[in-house]
């Protein structure tokens, strides 16, 4: 393995998720938000479908996106002032915000659901990824507003679906894991095949 990939393997296996109160200005450029989804879509997928695509939310738009959110949540059952105005602060998570939209298309007999679901899941970690390698801390949050219809309708053109929002920003402080390395083992395992019984 040359010194290059060594190294890429290294920056990759510190990424991990970081909350939005350790993220800091400045958030991806353009540039490179534009540059992480072109890597998105290096994904595997079969029948060159591409089941998702990314929307990013500017500062000017927070305020806008805030009231979505008030509403979703009273239509939710919230009314007391402090949970509106939780639902109201969501729309600032993060100094860098984009929409994950998917689109699964049914009647597709050589790729169904499941298969563009999971080209959308591994479009989505390429996207991390490529924050994470440019300096970037990033994290995936989704939670029950997503389903409201008027926030799925404000973002998603007919037969999508809003599944995530991605936050971005410059990390305050490093990362670190959530989960001891002791469980990576359990990823991996060797197949042992089944008794057969004749």
């Amino acid at each position: 393995m040359s010194t290059i990939d060594t190294r890429t393997i290294a920056a990759l296996a510190g990424r991990y998720s970081q909350g939005p109160k350790y993220m800091v200005a400045p958030a991806p450029s353009r540039a490179q938000w534009q540059q992480a989804a072109d890597l998105a879509l290096r994904a595997p997928d079969h029948g060159g479908l591409r089941p998702f695509r990314f929307v990013l939310v500017s500062d000017e738009q927070r305020e806008h996106l805030a009231g979505l959110f008030v509403n979703a949540a009273r239509r939710w059952g919230q009314s007391e002032a402090e949970e509106l105005q939780r639902a109201h602060d969501r729309a600032w998570n993060g100094p860098g915000l984009a929409a994950l939209i998917v689109r699964l298309r049914e009647g597709e007999p050589e790729v169904p659901a499941h298969e563009q679901l999971i080209c959308a899941g591994a479009g989505l970690m390429n996207f991390l990824n490529a924050l994470h390698l440019m300096g970037y801390a990033a994290k995936t949050l989704s939670g029950a507003a997503l389903r409201d219809p008027a926030l799925q309708a404000a973002f998603c053109q007919p037969g999508e679906q809003l599944l995530a929002w991605v936050l971005a920003g410059t990390p305050s402080k490093p990362a670190a894991a959530r989960q001891a390395a002791a469980d990576a083992p359990a990823v991996l395992s060797d197949w042992v095949p089944p008794t057969v019984v004749r």
